[in-house]
């Protein structure tokens, strides 16, 4: 059988996605998704043998195609830490992205180095959420635990080392550790010091792959038997192959509706923000994804339709029948603490709130607190000198919203554009499995790959009128919040 497919895979917080596109022509075949165990920050914790379990299911739904893959690679989620002991087994369950319990520790290391400087080194200053902070909330819980293990690697290592054997990441995924360098695309074994001295830095991390090549043949003891044969890429961050499948330029602003929300774009600029809002991110091509991140999207529609005893389309219609501003209803959507701002131990705030509320004003008030919130983000990175003089896009699960489009728009004025391209991480983590078996560029293929685009709401005029109240009144109630 001729290798022609290859295989992009999403190991993401709830699930892990594989997506099968043809080696010709990108066109989808197959695909395939399974559960990982749920999560519920401030401790946000997964086994990585449960990943693997999840992917090794989601290719047996596949089995018929699996003789045929070329190349595979993968997308996961960022900063997850993974120790593993001489045998390759973890030491214990991995601290993921939206796992906040490290909040002192991240305090403790911006004591210990200014911000600027570790901006200036990586593009990001430590937060909970990245992966040095991650470390020292180990050694100071678990001490002597991190001198115990043979490989500390990010969740899209781990898939990839169980794949091939090989311990090995690339500059996308690695810029979210807070000690990778994605200006030299090196390791700054200083700055993994100063969480945890004392560690033979060079011994633990993993090789640093160029983000278009092979990583490794996928080895028989990976115990997948079709893929045997197949080679796999270097993987990426998630956020970093959705850019790649959605064939992200400069210029384009994207907004991710997930369980979390995130708000970047591509440049070629190093942006270096000791602020600690924007995340000065490498892309998984030769550029920059600068990012800001939230801890609270979907999640908090989902958590207002559980309230309001609605599904999707009612919720939606409940949103786009009131009017915007929800009269003065406010909502500050720090439901699980938050990320951006750092605030951990935050929880939400609904201000505005009288007698005669009504589900629609609560509907409108969810979903332009979740936007309101990405958008002063989206402003930080304007500031910071990121063009944004092209489409505006949405992804992730809730970007199919009604709701969330039409007033995405009319909060900015300007038209939303999609793709028909669901499963963007896992799709884009297949263009990077492309370049690699061809020996061509992850940016080569993903514009010849570039999914189709259309415009799935339109800013309407009265609406628009009324949005820098919105965003005034969501600015006013942030501040009682903080």
């Amino acid at each position: 059988m001729p290798r022609d497919l290859v295989a992009g895979i999403d190991s993401s917080t709830q699930s892990c996605t594989v997506v099968l596109r043809r080696l010709d022509d990108g066109a989808v075949v197959g695909e395939a998704r399974k559960p990982h165990p749920p999560t519920t920050p401030p401790r946000s914790e997964q086994a990585p043998e449960a990943w693997w379990q999840a992917l090794r299911a989601a290719f047996a739904d596949l089995a018929d195609f699996l003789p045929a893959i070329a190349a595979v690679s993968v997308g996961g989620q960022g900063h997850g830490l993974v120790l593993l002991d001489e045998n390759a087994v973890a030491l214990r369950d991995a601290k993921l992205w939206n796992d906040t319990e490290a909040a002192p520790d991240a305090a403790r290391l911006r004591d210990r180095l200014a911000p600027k400087a570790w901006a200036d080194r990586t593009g990001s200053i430590p937060a909970p959420a990245l992966t040095v902070s991650k470390l020292a909330w180990t050694e100071r819980v678990h001490p002597g635990l991190v001198a115990r293990a043979r490989h500390i690697m990010l969740p899209s290592d781990y898939i990839l080392f169980r794949l091939t054997g090989r311990a090995a990441t690339e500059r996308g995924v690695s810029s979210g550790t807070g000690y990778f360098d994605p200006f030299r695309n090196a390791w700054d074994f200083e700055l993994a010091d100063t969480a945890v001295p004392g560690i033979d830095w060079q011994r633990v991390l993993p090789d640093i792959v160029g983000s278009s090549e092979i990583s490794g043949p996928v080895a028989a003891c990976a115990g997948i038997d079709g893929l045997v044969g197949a080679v796999a890429a270097a993987g990426s961050g998630d956020n970093q192959t959705a850019a790649l499948g959605m064939g992200i330029k400069e210029g384009d602003l994207v907004i991710s509706l997930g369980t979390s929300g995130t708000i970047y774009g591509r440049t070629p600029m190093a942006i270096k923000d000791e602020s600690g809002a924007i995340n000065g991110y490498a892309d998984a091509t030769e550029a920059y994804l600068p990012m800001v991140t939230t801890l609270n999207a979907a999640k908090v529609t989902d958590a207002f339709r559980r309230i309001l005893g609605v599904g999707v389309d009612a919720f939606d219609a409940l949103a786009l029948e009131t009017p915007p501003g929800a009269r003065g209803l406010v909502l500050v959507p720090y439901l699980d603490g938050e990320r951006t701002p750092d605030l951990p131990g935050a929880t939400g705030l609904l201000s505005g709130l009288r007698s005669d509320v009504t589900p629609g004003q609560m509907a409108r008030a969810a979903v332009e607190g979740v936007i309101c919130g990405l958008l002063e983000g989206g402003d930080l990175l304007v500031s910071q000198g990121l063009r944004t003089d092209g489409r505006l896009i949405v992804t992730g699960g809730a970007s199919r919203s009604r709701a969330y489009r039409q007033i995405l728009a009319d909060l900015t004025g300007r038209p939303v554009w999609t793709c028909d391209l669901p499963e963007a991480a896992a799709a884009g983590a297949a263009v990077q499995a492309a370049a690699a078996v061809t020996g061509r560029t992850a940016s080569a293929v993903a514009e010849e790959w570039m999914p189709h685009y259309q415009i799935v709401a339109e800013p309407k005029a009265d609406a628009t009128a009324e949005a820098e109240g919105v965003r005034t009144a969501y600015r006013r109630a942030r501040r009682l919040a903080e």
